[in-house]
């Protein structure tokens, strides 16, 4: 009878009773314990705290395994094509909403047609010298079928943009991947104020950190007013490391020392902030060039990306200054913004297509989780899926 009551008690006070009894605890104090316990609710072992568990959503507390994952990764892939179809949803809209009206009442591709068609093109963003190789690869496509009616306009438009994006050799990444054999693996991000920089960084940072890398991101826009708190307060959320030199201090020098401190703490990635430099301000741009400098003196062949940050709700601006950024400084990939708020993902295309530098990320929403992977077919299928014109 004793021996269960004692397996009903708590470990330390079974312990601490076993202890006392041993060196003399009297048995009329034991029994008024067991007396007490019993007036008290059975107790229930103590659960720790699953360690794998992460208390903030944005601090994950393991890596997420990205491998052998089944249903889980159909159902994330899902997710994300939902996210992408949402994120279009104002480009597919204004798009197919123009190609209906235009060819209301029509049934064969026609040269009025294409003319309307080219037009709708242009005044999508995509672009006059892309819109034209399109309208002249459907002109080439219609000559050898000879007929083509209007119903099937959709598939063969889907089909010559998705043939176009393709010409352009840049191969599309498939996850937020890092390059092997470039430990630690450094980004420089550039861009004018206002396009969403330090928020794609952020977010880019989640995304590497839920893969299990350790990041540092390091703040070099030292001259627009809280550019370095903002930064904080993203590796903060992201749970990654920061490193300041403060504000008003010499960018170049605050790349310089991010490398440094990626060396020093081991880091998988290095994201360094810049100032968001005017495109149009060739003596400000100069500097981007004393910033690349700096982080090759400290690391030979770093930055191993320098990522552009463009706004597509700013259409053929953001196209504009694609052209401008990549005249003075070596751009390796693109990320576009605010997809989700603009009618103008048309850009998209265009900037593929003119400038032959990847398009790496979009953003596709505004929570952390809402930049994506930019994938030229899954792109064109999101705004071409389940359309159907007239």
């Amino acid at each position: 009878m004793c021996s269960e009551n004692f397996s009903k008690l708590p470990f330390p006070l079974f312990l601490n009773i076993h202890l006392n009894s041993s060196a003399g605890f009297k048995p009329f104090k034991l029994f008024k314990l067991f007396k007490l316990f019993k007036l008290l609710k059975p107790f229930k072992p103590f659960k720790p705290l699953n360690p794998l568990k992460p208390l903030n959503p944005l601090k994950p507390s393991h890596p997420t395994n990205t491998t052998n994952m089944g249903f889980f990764d159909k159902f994330f892939n899902r997710e994300k094509k939902e996210d992408l179809d949402k994120g279009l949803e104002k480009t597919k809209e204004g798009l197919f909403g123009k190609l209906g009206r235009a060819i209301a009442g029509k049934s064969t591709v026609d040269v009025e047609v294409l003319d309307e068609l080219e037009n709708i093109l242009i005044s999508s963003d995509v672009g006059l010298d892309t819109a034209v190789k399109i309208i002249d690869r459907i002109e080439a496509r219609v000559s050898r079928d000879k007929y083509v009616n209007t119903a099937e306009l959709n598939n063969i438009l889907r089909d010559e943009i998705v043939d176009l994006l393709a010409e352009n050799n840049t191969a599309d990444a498939e996850d937020f991947e890092i390059p092997k054999g470039k430990h630690p693996y450094i980004m420089l991000v550039i861009g004018v104020n206002g396009v969403g920089k330090t928020t794609t960084i952020g977010k880019l940072a989640w995304q590497l950190q839920q893969r299990g890398h350790k990041v540092v991101l390091g703040a070099a826009d030292t001259f627009r007013a809280a550019a370095v708190d903002q930064l904080k307060i993203w590796a903060d959320r992201v749970g990654c490391d920061f490193y300041s030199k403060g504000m008003n201090a010499d960018p170049a020098a605050v790349a310089f020392e991010t490398t440094q401190y990626a060396l020093e703490h081991h880091c998988d990635v290095a994201i360094i902030d810049t100032a968001g430099r005017l495109h149009n301000k060739s003596h400000l741009m100069l500097e981007l060039g004393k910033i690349h400098r700096s982080i090759d003196k400290k690391m030979p062949g770093a930055p191993h990306d320098v990522l552009l940050v463009l706004d597509a709700s700013t259409g053929q601006n953001a196209q504009e200054q694609a052209r401008q950024f990549t005249e003075v400084a070596p751009i390796t990939c693109l990320a576009l913004t605010k997809l989700d708020g603009t009618a103008k993902g048309g850009v998209a295309i265009s900037i593929s297509d003119q400038f032959k530098i990847p398009i790496r990320y979009i953003g596709v929403g505004e929570s952390i989780d809402k930049l994506q992977i930019f994938n030229k077919k899954a792109f064109v299928e999101s705004i071409f899926g389940g359309k159907q014109l007239g």
